[in-house]
């Protein structure tokens, strides 16, 4: 049977980060980790002989900055993409790490909702093909890859229970949910799921829409955008 995930190496030098990055991928639906390694010897030696999509890829290694793998491994015809986690905030580095196959990156310290949501979009990413209509198409494609700051939450919400209400948004039904089922699935009231899902609207992460057909007034039906 083929293996459907997209396959993610783990480079971190501290094993306790690297077991934790691991973890938070292994929790993203679509994605697997194949192998970890701690230095960029070892994650060249897991590339020789495993299939990788995605290199979570640390850039401060015992052995050598993570762009100078990512330059050599370019350079031995390896062509996973890269998702960068790093501490520093220079540009530059963004900026050489864009010509070498880094597609997203990621500061630390992040949460798994962080990480998530840059897996989400990589995934959203590869799925597009075909020729594109025109440049908004572009664009959009483009898009996906590109994540706006997260905005500070209102008083009153917390992240976990909005990351529960996200997946629940997420994995739910096509159609979309209401809050009564949101609040089912995640184990909160109705009146605190919709809190929850009117800030995910106003974030721009999903839409609401009226269902008619009902006595009295319409349900509002949420869904992911």
């Amino acid at each position: 049977m083929t293996d459907a995930h997209i396959k993610v190496l783990v480079v971190e030098d501290d094993p306790v980060a690297a077991d934790a990055h691991a973890l938070y991928v292994d929790r993203v639906t679509g994605f697997r980790t194949v192998a970890r390694a701690h230095t960029a010897a070892e994650a060249r030696r897991v590339l020789d002989r495993a299939a990788v999509d995605l290199i979570l890829l640390d850039l401060h290694l015992p052995d050598g900055h993570g762009l100078a793998l990512a330059r050599s491994l370019r350079a031995a015809g390896h062509h996973a993409d890269v998702i960068a986690v790093t501490s520093a905030r220079d540009l530059a580095v963004v900026r050489e790490g864009v010509s070498l196959g880094v597609v997203q990156y990621v500061l630390k310290p992040f949460t798994f909702a962080t990480l998530r949501d840059r897996l989400v979009r990589y995934a959203e990413y590869r799925t597009t093909s075909g020729e594109a209509t025109g440049q908004d198409e572009v664009d959009r494609a483009l898009a996906n890859l590109r994540s706006p700051a997260p905005a500070a939450l209102p008083k009153g919400l917390s992240a976990p229970t909005l990351e529960r209400v996200t997946q629940a948004l997420r994995e739910g039904s096509p159609e979309g949910l209401t809050a009564a089922a949101a609040a089912e699935t995640v184990g909160i009231s109705r009146i605190t799921a919709r809190r929850y899902l009117e800030h995910l609207v106003d974030a721009g992460r999903a839409a609401r829409s009226p269902q008619y057909g009902q006595v009295g007034r319409p349900e509002l039906i949420y869904t992911w955008k």
